[in-house]
């Protein structure tokens, strides 16, 4: 079942979601500060999903709505009001991406405002993040006495260690130019040029070659934690489901034919 058949195109409530050839933009639109509660968590997780298991979509947009906020996370009014930190946030865990099992196909962030906690969390799930000049970032859950479990996990393995435990222990804010400083984000963007440049870089994207797509994500995905001796050996082995399909492909021929015949490779996806 793909996105178009179980979420339409849409202008209200808490997702907006809109297919845009092989691109899909997803864009939170959530009250006044785009704060996610479980509900919207769940319909996040099965947009993802969608997406991932959809063959004609090949790229994703993740954005808030406005410009002050792209996600502070975890709605914590709907805290207040009883809602549980490991409550039910669907297939993809928080935000929809998090967790979510076998999503091989790039994913932009373009962070239009305010990305807090949780939506500090949903950000480093994307594999690619714009970020709108004055645009801020900040784990700010260490002020309201509860972990910022994914970033704790996350953080350390991206950038400097010791940067990381201070935004973990502190919760300060840092400007878009720290965050490129220390390689959170990839560029900085007007704020009226960041989805054009995020629509560019999909376009890009969605002319590549979709199975190398695949092998990159999983290769990262499967390998980060092993030995490089021991990672090179399950991927030069065939073990991981994306290399060996590559491996076999129409595409991984096209590309050498294409090369040899000095032209644009057509890829296929199979």
């Amino acid at each position: 079942m793909t996105v178009k058949d179980t979420v339409k195109d849409t202008t209200t409530g808490p997702i907006v979601v809109t297919r845009r050839g092989r691109v899909l933009e997803v864009r939170i639109e959530r009250g006044k500060a785009n704060a996610i509660d479980a509900a919207t968590s769940r319909i996040m997780g099965d947009v993802f999903a969608g997406f991932r298991d959809d063959p004609e979509l090949r790229v994703a947009i993740l954005t808030g709505t406005g410009e002050k906020f792209f996600c502070p996370g975890w709605d914590l009014k709907a805290a207040a009001e009883g809602e549980a930190p490991d409550s039910d946030y669907g297939v993809g865990g928080f935000g929809g991406l998090q967790q979510l099992p076998g999503l091989n196909k790039p994913v932009i962030c373009a962070v239009n405002g305010l990305a807090f906690g949780g939506g500090f969390e949903i950000m480093i799930s994307c594999d690619i993040i714009l970020a709108a000049e004055h645009a801020t970032f900040a784990l700010p859950e260490i002020n309201s006495g509860t972990v910022a479990d994914a970033a704790t996990i996350k953080l350390p393995r991206r950038i400097p260690y010791h940067v990381a435990m201070e935004l973990l222990f502190t919760g300060r804010r840092i400007d878009a130019t720290e965050a490129r400083h220390w390689g959170l984000i990839n560029e900085i963007l007007p704020a009226d040029r960041l989805m054009a440049r995020a629509r560019e870089m999909a376009d890009q994207l969605a002319d590549g070659p979709p199975l190398v797509f695949a092998a990159i994500k999983e290769i990262d995905r499967e390998t980060s934690h092993l030995p490089v001796l021991q990672a090179l050996a399950v991927v030069t082995g065939r073990k991981l489901k994306t290399v060996d399909v590559l491996y076999s492909s129409e595409d991984q021929l096209e590309g050498a034919r294409a090369f040899a015949e000095k032209r644009k490779p057509q890829w296929k996806g199979r």
